[in-house]
């Protein structure tokens, strides 16, 4: 009920730019562009460290700025046209995974029930569904199964390592009773709206084939910047410092423990970036 009232108000209120504050729009021009990468779309995300068990990952758009507002928009306060765009850019990321011309299933990664709740909607379901629709419309043959279920309580993923989020969600999630029968013989796409660490997308991947489905890869509306890794380039761990091609590079001052990019910047550390992105997914 309380998503209703969210669309009727939507309808005669006055509203700004979910991501940048643009009176009289709800999403404007320039926000659309900024969730479409200028154009270049989606891309493979490499969240590091990645927890054993996480599939291929695609991504729309850097979980920053305008990106950032929209999803919270959406999520948090309800600002539920917001899914369209946002499912527009989750299935740009459902094609990048290239899992096949046959039926696909989206699988969305489930919030806890309390949560659902509070916001008076799925987000991540009705992103989803508004994913589902696009990729329809060019062809495809999609639908959503919102086969994955919570099994028990976790903790608020907010402040937590990347090694304490996958001891968070290890076994949180089931495909209940007769789920696991619809997913046979089709390629499952885990859908979520962000990946941070990639534990929960690792934990519905081993959910899914526990029951008997084949995952055929992840996608998301949104990831670090750190995630968007140029070509191979692989992110190596560093404590004090690291040797390459025989000299020592040693951590700048000021920069955060734990990674650093193979060109030498300073980058987030592997334990810091859970910490500083707000909780929305795993």
């Amino acid at each position: 009920m309380q998503g209703v009232w969210h669309e009727l108000a939507a309808l005669v209120l006055p509203v700004d730019c979910a991501g940048c504050g643009r009176p009289r729009t709800e999403l404007c021009a320039e926000c659309r562009r900024v969730l479409a990468r200028d154009g270049r779309g989606a891309r493979r995300v490499r969240p590091w460290p990645s927890p054993v068990g996480l599939p291929r990952v695609w991504a729309g758009a850097p979980y920053a700025d305008e990106v950032r507002a929209v999803l919270l928009a959406h999520k948090e306060r309800g600002a539920l046209r917001l899914a369209g765009p946002l499912g527009a850019v989750l299935a740009g990321a459902v094609r990048g995974l290239r899992a096949g011309d046959g039926p696909q299933l989206l699988v969305p990664v489930p919030s806890a029930r309390r949560s659902v709740a509070g916001r008076g909607h799925d987000p991540v379901r009705r992103i989803a569904l508004a994913a589902a629709m696009e990729l329809r419309r060019a062809g495809a043959e999609v639908r959503v199964l919102a086969a994955l279920r919570q099994r028990r309580v976790v903790a608020d993923q907010a402040g937590l390592s990347a090694r304490q989020r996958m001891a968070n969600v290890a076994g949180a999630l089931v495909v209940p009773g007769g789920a696991g029968r619809l997913l046979a013989g089709q390629p499952a796409v885990l859908v979520d709206d962000l990946v941070t660490t990639g534990a929960t997308l690792a934990e519905a991947a081993r959910a899914v084939a526990a029951a008997g489905g084949r995952v055929s890869g992840a996608a998301v509306v949104a990831a670090p910047r750190s995630a968007f890794a140029v070509g191979g380039e692989q992110r190596e761990p560093i404590s004090r410092g690291s040797r390459r091609g025989g000299k020592v590079t040693q951590m700048e001052p000021g920069a955060p423990r734990g990674c650093r990019h193979p060109s030498g910047r300073a980058m987030f550390g592997c334990e810091d970036l859970a910490s500083v992105l707000p909780r929305m997914s795993g």
